[in-house]
């Protein structure tokens, strides 16, 4: 049994004429600790404090908590709070505190002791406290590691046990303005995305018969062979390697190269798929591996045999897609199998940091300038994008050659740019340029960046494309791999194959216009195209123009 004690800055009676309770507990407890326990499962002790100034402080005790998680039985005390939900949040509540998470105490130190996993619990030590209203930063990181030891999983629970703490308090005037902050990012995403569907839905009515013409979802009709390089770059001391998936015509005309640079936690076979849609359409298609990012180097990390990502990643991906095109210039003189690659008319698809890739190798260049000033005017908590965009102010501020005029066409799937390339830098690319978003993606928020940067691209050809329902993770391969974990639906999205199967279509179109220079594939690239592919599950809309009040 425990205490429940309310101390206010004023009586009761008087507090209540100025905001009604309940109000307050509904706000607070439902609208903002649930959120918390949503999205990062860390809070604990043996009593857990609510600050509300002026209205004094508000107990629960753990136990409350276990009985309710385990039993599902509401005490008269936790009946306080249980007033103010429904059934459905009472159950989603029970359903976390009983949920286990399978992460490695490893994992959970070798995050939490990176500069970004540093930074993210330092800002959540604003909100949750030690005793003394100190910041709960240790205590977290520290509940965190010895929580992840239950050998089936860790739970929310776990970690109340393991705060170092007899009491944690939660300051809720800051969460407040924490879950304002993020409402308003949420009602500007969903205003974004919904601009974009009104102007799609208003666009100029282009008749085509694409039932009567090739349907892009489909394979294409040539089969393919792949082949795999080992590449060793000398100068960075740089080993990697790229399949490449070749075409099987009866021709001799060039074959067009497109190469598939792929995000964080990823491999040369997240988007085999796609490598493989485009093959049979005959494209020769490079789905290289970036080694400092991808899915064995992070599970290396992760494991404490390997030490975190470097800043210079986003130096080393372009430089890796350079010299894959010089060693394959160099190989293709020898080796019959490469001669015919059409090596001075490339396309590149790239998706998050291989986003940021294509449209480096595109023109684009890093704005250091912008990038730190918006590194050191943001006091926003919790911004992870920006967050993951900083880490690139540790390099040397400079003008780095990551152009390659080889390139002359790039898309850019959930790209994080608005502050690492900036207005200034994405101006400066001349190539066709299609961007594509997710209206739920929220590592790479559309409206700040995808939405907001196609503004500022200058080039006479560009396409927005937004997969309303769409997620981070909506067009990756295969990913139930990826020894991360169990991962969300919710992170994945509705029809992750619909997204794969929107991409490669769109991706035919794209390339076969600017790499193959077939100009009968443009109509592909249309409003109405995206209307007749698209379904209800993941809605899909394009558009080439679009104006944004600054």
């Amino acid at each position: 049994m425990w205490k429940f004690k309310i101390f206010l800055a004023k009586p009761l009676h008087s507090s209540l004429k100025i905001l009604n309770l309940k109000s307050i507990c509904q706000v607070t407890f439902y609208n903002l600790i649930l959120a918390i326990l949503i999205n990062l499962p860390t809070l604990g002790a043996e009593r857990i404090t609510f600050s509300f100034a002026p209205f004094g402080e508000f107990y629960l005790s753990a136990d409350a908590l276990e009985v309710f998680a385990k039993q599902g039985k509401i005490d008269s005390e936790f009946a306080f709070y249980a007033k103010f939900a429904n059934p459905q949040q009472l159950a989603l509540l029970r359903s976390l505190l009983q949920q286990h998470f399978q992460i490695s105490p490893v994992m959970i130190s070798q995050f939490t002791y990176s500069p970004l996993g540093e930074e993210i619990i330092r800002q959540l030590g604003e909100l949750v406290e030690t005793e003394g209203n100190q910041n709960g930063f240790y205590a977290l990181r520290s509940a965190l590691i010895l929580a992840a030891t239950n050998p089936e999983g860790m739970t929310v629970l776990d970690v109340l046990h393991r705060f170092p703490s007899q009491s944690l308090k939660l300051n809720l005037n800051k969460g407040l303005t924490l879950a304002k902050n993020f409402s308003n990012r949420l009602k500007q995403q969903k205003a974004a995305v919904s601009g974009i569907k009104k102007q799609a839905a208003t666009a100029t009515a282009v008749t085509v018969g694409f039932s009567q013409r090739p349907d892009l979802r489909q394979l294409g009709p040539l089969n393919w062979q792949k082949i795999t390089l080992s590449l060793n770059d000398a100068s960075r001391s740089r080993q990697f390697v790229s399949d490449i998936y070749l075409p099987q015509a009866a021709t001799n005309k060039l074959i067009p190269l497109v190469v598939i640079s792929h995000g964080a936690f990823s491999d040369r076979t997240t988007f085999a798929y796609l490598a493989q849609h485009l093959a049979s359409y005959g494209f020769a298609t490079a789905v290289l591996e970036h080694p400092g990012i991808s899915r064995q180097r992070f599970q290396q990390y992760f494991a404490g045999l390997a030490p975190p990502p470097e800043t210079r990643e986003s130096i080393n991906q372009p430089l890796d897609v350079k010299y894959l095109l010089d060693e394959l210039e160099r190989r293709q003189k020898s080796d019959p199998m490469l001669s015919q690659l059409a090596l001075q008319r490339v396309g590149v698809i790239g998706q998050s940091a291989g986003g940021y890739t294509a449209l480096a190798l595109a023109g684009a260049t890093i704005n250091f300038e912008q990038l730190s000033q918006a590194c050191q005017n943001s006091h926003e908590i919790w911004n992870l994008p920006l967050l993951v965009q900083c880490k690139t102010t540790e390099l040397l501020p400079g003008t780095y050659s990551l152009q390659d005029k080889r390139i002359k066409a790039v898309i850019a799937v959930n790209p994080l740019i608005s502050s690492l390339l900036g207005q200034s830098g994405l101006s400066q690319i001349q190539a066709p340029v299609m961007l594509i978003a997710g209206g739920n993606d929220f590592i790479a928020p559309a409206d700040t960046e995808q939405i907001r940067p196609f503004t500022w691209l200058k080039t006479a050809d560009k396409y927005l494309v937004m997969m309303e329902q769409g997620t981070h993770l909506s067009t990756l391969g295969d990913i139930s791999n990826y020894n991360f974990g169990t991962i969300s639906s919710a992170l994945i999205g509705p029809s992750p194959e619909n997204a794969r199967i929107y991409l490669s279509a769109l991706s035919v179109a794209f390339m076969q216009t600017y790499i193959a220079n077939q100009a009968e594939y443009r109509p592909y690239l249309s409003t109405a195209y995206a209307k007749f592919i698209s379904q209800p599950s993941l809605n899909l809309d394009i558009i080439q123009s679009l104006a944004i009040a600054k």
